[in-house]
Order: structure tokens, then C-alpha cells, then sequence
């Protein structure tokens, strides 16, 4: 299944909008087969913060694992934000190339 993160909007940012848009989307993820790979794609989002992140990305990939791809994107805000991740949580928050 590929999600496309725009449709939480363009600008992702905080804490509490990130624990929303993850608890929003808690429907769909239950009904992801045990095998299925979830993809995010970046496509359409203008920025995205470290906090809005962690609410979304961080329990997705605690409970995906290596289910989750995280689709290439080539926005900075993107980038910044995974790498930022990946040191406070000393996990792999890669991007597919």
C-alpha cells in the first residue's frame, strides 16, 4: 500500500497534529495484511518537522519494521527531518533510493 502523506496536508508540523494524522490513519494500518509493505510517499509536501515526524513515522516503523519504505523525495525539510529522527532515536529512518 502506498501512502501519500499530502493528504494530511503540506505543511506537517507539530506534535499533536502528527498524533492525529497517526491516529486518523489507525483504521487503514489495521487493515494492512501481516505481509503487506506500507510506502510513504513525500510527494506534495512542502514541510515537514521533526515533531510532526515522530508522532507519524516513529510508531510506524515500532510496529512495521521493515514493512515500512520510506519512498525518495528530494525535499530538504524531508531530509533534515529523517536524519534528525534517526540520531534521537538511534534507528534507521533511510529514504529508498
Amino acid at each position: 500500500m502506498k501512502l501519500q502523506l499530502a493528504k494530511f496536508g503540506t505543511t506537517l508540523i507539530s506534535r499533536e497534529l502528527g498524533s492525529e494524522a497517526f491516529r486518523a490513519f489507525q483504521p487503514t494500518l489495521r487493515e494492512l495484511s501481516k505481509d503487506e509493505i506500507l510506502e510513504i510517499d513525500f510527494s506534495g509536501v512542502l514541510t515537514l518537522s521533526p515533531s510532526w515526524a515522530d508522532e507519524f513515522l516513529t510508531p510506524l516503523l515500532n510496529q512495521l519494521k521493515d514493512k515500512l519504505i520510506l519512498l525518495p523525495s528530494d525535499n530538504l525539510s524531508v531530509h533534515a527531518t529523517l536524519r534528525i529522527l534517526q540520531e534521537a532515536n538511534k534507528q534507521s529512518f533511510g529514504i529508498e533510493s
